[in-house]
């Protein structure tokens, strides 16, 4: 399946600079972004926010006339990246990967399959590419650096795996 990455998880991977992470936990599969989601995490770069980061092994998606057209009926107060991610993953029935909450809300009206910044990092446990401990730090300096999340271990989800 592909995975369609958004700002939040490229921005929370990218505060830590792991961007490989990623890549690791969807070997074989995939990665995507679009051009409006790497134009908000370059802004946001420029801006300070976070480390400039490697990228440049994402695919980059284009939107054809009809996803552009179903792009102009997203609400607005989605950003440009969550709304081009949104329409293509609904339409090419990909994976959506958001930290956002107005896009997770969205993406599950329309039936996408989600994952996001703590997904990501159970994947990598599960599968046994980092352990606990290792997901653990890095979840800490995410959250340190101001990743808000639901909840303050990955443990709740892993017990003692």
């Amino acid at each position: 399946m592909t995975i369609l990455l958004n700002n939040t998880v490229l921005s929370n991977f990218s505060t830590i600079t792991k961007s490989h992470l990623i890549r690791i936990a969807f070997e074989g599969q995939l990665i995507a972004t679009t051009q409006g989601v790497l134009f908000e995490h370059q802004r946001g770069v420029a801006d300070g926010h976070f480390p400039e980061c490697d990228w440049s092994w994402l695919t980059v998606l284009d939107l054809t006339p009809d996803e552009r057209k179903e792009l102009e009926q997203m609400p607005r107060r989605l950003g440009e990246g969550e709304s081009e991610c949104l329409v293509i993953a609904r339409i090419r029935r990909f994976k959506f990967a958001t930290d956002d909450w107005d896009a997770r809300q969205m993406a599950r009206r329309l039936g996408i399959p989600l994952t996001g910044t703590i997904g990501i990092l159970i994947v990598l446990v599960k599968e046994k590419k980092l352990t606990l401990t290792e997901a653990e730090g890095f979840f800490t300096r995410m959250l340190n650096a101001g990743f808000r999340a639901p909840i303050v271990s990955i443990k709740e989800f892993l017990g003692n795996a």
